[in-house]
């Protein structure tokens, strides 16, 4: 992932502003992760004990930043592979959060979790990469915990990929987007590895989540949820 390291050092300074053209309906998508967190079963022992969530491919901490909206005293680890991004998640979030770099294709930070969360981040992976996280993901959360992964996922079909690519770029540009900030979205996007969301879900179910679930979609955007019996 060295190439793609580089690319989002280079456009860490101007990541977040794009995003909000880039996102259909942002709020809803990014806003399900609060609201699924809310699923995760009470752990005995642990009442009125701070949440642990682990925001993986943090970045910029936008994600994070949204969840502590609704969960004010949970305890964020936040992980991510670019230094400079965790640099502006800590000056959004405060010096409480928990900073940790590294590449998911080695494995993830310790738990035990009671949320592991993520945003437009784990798409960058091949799918044996995919699946690897979403196996260590189970493995660190406590029983009872939840994963909720706001995604962009490949179309089910060629078809309906093309539909969703033509319709992306259109909406981006109605939003305000530039050909500049596109133009950075491109090479963003060239390390991408989208996969179709229904393979997706079978690999959450394989590994051993409960109520596995699309909670949110639109066209190639989607909420995947996944409980740690």
């Amino acid at each position: 992932m060295a190439r793609a390291t580089s690319v989002f050092e280079k456009q860490a300074a101007t990541y977040r502003g794009p995003r909000e053209k880039l996102i259909p309906q942002m709020e809803r998508f990014y806003g399900m992760v609060p609201e699924a967190i809310g699923l995760a079963e009470p752990e005995t022992g642990r009442e009125g004990q701070p949440l642990r969530i682990l925001d993986l491919g943090a970045g910029t901490g936008m994600l994070s930043a949204v969840v502590a909206e609704a969960w004010p005293d949970a305890a964020f680890t936040l992980f991510d592979f670019s230094p400079r991004m965790l640099e502006q998640a800590k000056e959004s979030l405060g010096e409480a959060v928990r900073v940790l770099t590294g590449d998911m294709y080695e494995g993830i930070p310790a738990g035990p979790f009671d949320a592991v969360i993520s945003a437009l981040a784990i798409h960058h992976l091949t799918d044996e990469g995919k699946r690897s996280v979403y196996e260590a993901v189970f493995g660190e959360l406590r029983p009872g915990g939840i994963f909720v992964n706001a995604e962009h996922v490949l179309g089910e079909t060629p078809a309906l990929q093309q539909h969703y690519a033509k319709w992306h770029r259109r909406q981006a540009f109605e939003k305000g987007l530039t050909e500049s900030e596109w133009a950075d979205t491109v090479e963003r996007m060239s390390h991408d590895h989208l996969t179709p969301l229904s393979t997706q879900l079978g690999w959450l179910e394989e590994i051993g989540f409960t109520d596995v679930d699309c909670l949110f979609k639109d066209h190639g955007f989607a909420v995947l949820f996944g409980r740690r019996p």
